[in-house]
């Protein structure tokens, strides 16, 4: 495997998520750490907007407060995910930080940086609260052009699973 992309949502999913990259994947030659802002409420809402208007809502928000929470949360969240990368002996690593609507912005990355796999955790959502705000994890697994691993964590279902593009098997 070359290029593996790792969305990092946050400190929490971390174990989860880079304990199923150790257990399926082969070591990559490659990692990106991916972490994507979320501007406002939820990504219902992000979906909701056309691409100026999400550019609009970055412009308006720079240089405030909650911008730089945003940035703190990134880096806190990237470093922690690079830091267990490399006590697993990874170094290869490349952290990128975007905003905007989540699902959309991973499937960018993964495009721009031609990677083979694309790891993303599940929020754990209800059935309902899933209907109400979406799932990023079940967009990309729909819209991705490469594998993708869902981990299990939060109570998200009742494994984790690889999607091939065409059919889902359940690790």
């Amino acid at each position: 495997m070359n290029t593996v992309l790792i969305t990092a949502d946050n400190i929490k999913a971390s174990r989860e998520v880079l304990s199923s990259m150790s257990n399926v994947v082969t070591t990559p030659k490659n990692i990106v750490l991916l972490h994507v802002q979320q501007l406002v409420g939820n990504a219902t809402m992000t979906a909701m907007m056309s691409d100026s208007e999400i550019e609009t809502l970055k412009e308006s928000i720079e240089g405030s407060e909650h911008k730089e929470r945003l940035d703190r949360k990134a880096e806190t969240v990237l470093a922690h995910y690079r830091k267990e990368l490399e006590r697993r002996g990874l170094t290869n690593i490349k952290t990128i930080t975007k905003a905007g609507h989540p699902p959309d912005e991973i499937i960018k990355v993964a495009e721009e940086e031609k990677v083979d796999l694309i790891i993303v955790g599940c929020s754990g959502k209800s059935r309902l609260k899933r209907f109400a705000t979406g799932c990023a994890s079940r967009d990309v697994e729909k819209n991705a052009t490469v594998r993708v691993l869902i981990t299990k964590n939060n109570g998200c279902g009742k494994h984790a699973h690889l999607w091939n593009g065409k059919e889902a098997y359940a690790l």
